[in-house]
């Protein structure tokens, strides 16, 4: 009889846990539909919503820009070091910048950017979202008729967005620089077969990837943060185990997104 309410009460908490991780991503599609509607319709940029997305998108990539570019930069010259020598001691000196645009470019800087970003602004600002919600700001906002949702979760949406693709791109652009400048040094003389080297890896199959992917990062930190924080939480529950339930279903989304594109890549 003990063994049957223990087995019963095990799949109640399984059948509970698994409506919650439902509802936690349904939850994050709707919101995410809702601030795409929003995105696409021109009244969300009047004057004063503008100035909201603009100082959104400067808190979210300006203060951490140059630190994580200088990061990276560093970390990619002593990645491609190790490459280079390592690729030229074995007589592969042929694979050499192969293998550092596809290690660094392709998959570990758009990964770094979109973590980078959601320690950064995301997370700290659907933490920040839900507190706004709670204390009754949003429904201040409804009664003075402004759209709580044009307000408040489309800037912070566009801004997480926006602060990935940038720091993707900068990072990328600093990485394709210093993969030249390690393999050919400071020399005009190989840009030619640098070129026709990157553009043989960048073929259209694998730019249109590396370009959904990172977009697919950006939308994976810039929204689950803030589908999270616009959900009813019981108050049994702690924020804190709710924070770190969305940040784990942002690394399992942001795993499943690297594996689709591995596969696409090299398969």
């Amino acid at each position: 009889m003990t063994s049957g309410l223990t087995l019963y009460g095990w799949l109640f908490d399984l059948g509970r846990g698994a409506l919650r991780w439902l509802a936690g991503w349904w939850a994050v599609v709707f919101v995410g539909a809702q601030v795409m509607v929003l995105a696409l319709s021109p009244s969300s940029y009047r004057q004063e919503s503008r100035g909201a997305v603009l100082r959104h998108m400067y808190f979210a990539a300006g203060p951490g820009l140059p630190g994580f570019t200088a990061l990276m930069a560093l970390f990619n010259v002593v990645v491609i070091r190790i490459v280079v020598v390592t690729a030229f001691a074995y007589g592969l000196d042929q694979y050499a910048l192969d293998a550092v645009i596809r290690v660094l470019v392709l998959e570990l800087i758009p990964l770094a950017a979109a973590l980078f970003v959601a320690v950064e602004y995301t997370i700290p600002g659907g933490s920040d979202l839900y507190k706004r919600r709670r204390a009754g700001n949003f429904a201040a906002l409804s009664a003075r008729g402004i759209d709580p949702l044009s307000h408040e979760v489309l800037p912070r949406v566009l801004a997480g967005m926006f602060a990935v693709i940038l720091l993707a791109v900068v990072s990328c652009s600093v990485s394709l620089v210093l993969a030249y400048i390690a393999v050919h040094g400071f020399t005009l003389a190989g840009v030619v077969s640098y070129n026709h080297a990157v553009g043989q890896i960048f073929n259209p199959v694998v730019s249109m990837i590396f370009s959904m992917k990172t977009l697919m990062f950006a939308l994976a930190v810039a929204l689950l943060p803030v589908g999270n924080a616009l959900r009813d939480i019981p108050r049994r529950e702690s924020r804190i185990s709710v924070e770190l339930q969305g940040l784990v279903q942002m690394v399992m989304l942001m795993l499943t997104i690297e594996i689709a594109s591995l596969i696409g890549n090299y398969y």
